[in-house]
């Protein structure tokens, strides 16, 4: 049925009018009780200084300030707790930020330039083992002045905003945090959209909207109960009976199959992102993975595609490179090297290297059932043709990261969620020279392509530097990759905003949930 335009005009007139009374007579916000978000992704440190995990940075989202922010689907930072910011000079190795007028702690006490560049310079100066300090591997200084901040820098680094954008830039109050060690305790002291009101470790975090923080997000969130599940079969089992009414990151595969069948009582939304699992080896002296040629029989011999259907249940999709699909200048450097699953190929490279099999390696995993799985097929694989004989090894998140870094694992599995939406973020936290894996890796050739792809402002000049430095790792195999998956989010049809909660950029907007 058509309407003609007048009559189409005055029934939208009485459409607005009965929505606006509707808006009145129905008290706003009426649920008051927090919507409950239940993941996996534990909190190992509230301090910026101290984590570089998931979890933590999820939660750094939405309690730090950082100068600048990034928007749901955008590459390109916006400022947050800055005015503005941009490069001066030439070379892109000058990057000044000037901040917002309006800025305080939770006390009252205006944010200044001097807490900025505290902020960084502890960051850098604890370098904790597992810490982002790696993240600011081009920054040589930091100046500041009541209301600017200026960032010096060693190489040009286009990325720079970027990571200016992330967890490790997080402002904290300089009253509460110690210069050159991680502070203790349940508290966090930031400026952020939220505050923490309640803290259980591992267990719960309750947040309520912070009334004086000033930035990028444009409206007030609802107040958020966090619940950390160390199993995500047990995430799965308070979603199925609702004692959660939000759920995200590492889901169990078969919890997924079930809703992406369809459920008429459960949204689910779906982010492309660059999270990826490889398997890292560990360089240190006396460890068989030392040898290139280890590391390369143990690349022929993957078969990705029995890992991704069998114990991820085909949720997953195999990659074939440490940058993954989606992002500037990928390209299947993996496949190229070594086209198919070869036991042949293996025994020449073991045998041309003057190693006899069986090659020993211990493998670390951090526990859970279906990690315990991909460990099981891992092993069934490279044990097949007698060429490696696998201790499996798993721990929890805690302990696995003291033993991989501590050099206990011969090679390790490793889950990666970019911080940042470029393909740098591939490359010197996984494969530069102190890298934030730890592993001891450390090739000329691929830091002197990293260099070359930061002086590229438009990134897409960068993209066969790129292209290069994949094939550079394919050859040298410090990481293997493994499979890339999408981000899901499920949620009750009591919650709006889970659409925008994840983006697959490495952002938790949990003020974008609300009550329908």
């Amino acid at each position: 049925m058509r309407f003609s335009r007048p009559a189409a005009i005055l029934l939208c007139t009485a459409l607005l009018a009965a929505g606006a009374l509707a808006w009145r007579l129905r008290p706003p916000d009426a649920r008051t009780d927090p919507i409950v978000v239940g993941t996996t992704g534990t909190v190992t440190s509230l301090d910026p200084a101290g984590a570089y995990d998931t979890g933590s940075w999820a939660l750094f989202e939405n309690v730090y300030q950082k100068l600048l922010t990034l928007a749901p689907g955008s590459t390109v930072p916006t400022p947050d707790a800055a005015e503005s910011c941009r490069f001066t000079g030439t070379g892109l190795r000058t990057y000044t930020c000037r901040l917002r007028r309006d800025l305080v702690f939770p006390d009252g006490r205006p944010v200044t330039g001097a807490d900025v560049k505290f902020s960084v310079d502890r960051v850098r100066a604890i370098a904790s083992p597992v810490g982002p300090a790696s993240v600011f591997d081009t920054l040589r200084a930091v100046e500041a002045s009541e209301a600017e901040v200026t960032f010096r820098l060693t190489t040009a680094d286009a990325t720079f905003p970027l990571k200016l954008a992330t967890g490790a830039a997080a402002i904290v109050d300089r009253r509460h945090y110690p210069a050159r060690a991680l502070r203790t305790g349940r508290q966090a002291t930031g400026t952020g959209p939220y505050l923490i009101r309640d803290h259980q470790p591992g267990r719960r975090i309750l947040l309520t909207p912070n009334d004086r923080y000033r930035g990028a997000v444009p409206r007030r969130g609802a107040p958020v109960e966090i619940r950390y599940f160390d199993d995500p079969a047990e995430l799965a089992a308070a979603w199925e009976r609702r004692r959660v009414d939000v759920v995200n990151r590492a889901l169990p595969p078969k919890l997924l199959t079930e809703v992406l069948g369809g459920s008429p009582d459960v949204r689910v939304d779906e982010a492309g992102s660059g999270e990826s699992r490889m398997l890292v080896f560990n360089l240190r002296r006396g460890s068989p993975a030392a040898d290139v040629a280890v590391r390369r029989a143990v690349a022929a011999l993957v078969d990705r595609p029995r890992i991704a259907a069998g114990p991820y249940l085909s949720t997953v999709d195999p990659l074939l490179s440490v940058v993954p699909r989606g992002y500037a200048g990928h390209v299947n450097a993996f496949q190229d090297e070594y086209p198919r699953p070869s036991r042949e190929r293996a025994a020449r490279i073991l045998s041309e290297a003057g190693l006899a099999p069986p090659v020993k390696l211990t493998y670390g995993h951090r526990s859970g059932p279906t990690l315990a799985r991909e460990a099981a097929e891992l092993r069934r694989q490279l044990e097949a043709g007698g060429l490696f004989r696998v201790t499996v090894l798993s721990a929890d998140w805690p302990d696995f990261q003291r033993n991989l870094h501590a050099g206990r694992y011969d090679v390790y599995g490793f889950g990666w969620v970019p911080d940042f939406p470029d393909p740098d973020n591939f490359a010197q936290p996984l494969v530069g020279t102190r890298n934030a894996l730890g592993n001891r890796f450390s090739s000329p050739r691929v830091d002197a392509l990293l260099t070359a792809t930061r002086r590229h402002e438009q990134r897409t000049d960068a993209e066969a530097g790129f292209r290069a430095l994949q094939r550079e790792v394919a050859r040298e195999v410090p990481v293997l990759p493994l499979w890339q998956r999408k981000e899901y989010v499920l949620s009750s049809p009591d919650v709006t905003g889970a659409q925008y909660l994840v983006d697959g950029g490495g952002s938790w907007r949990l003020w974008e949930l609300r009550w329908a």
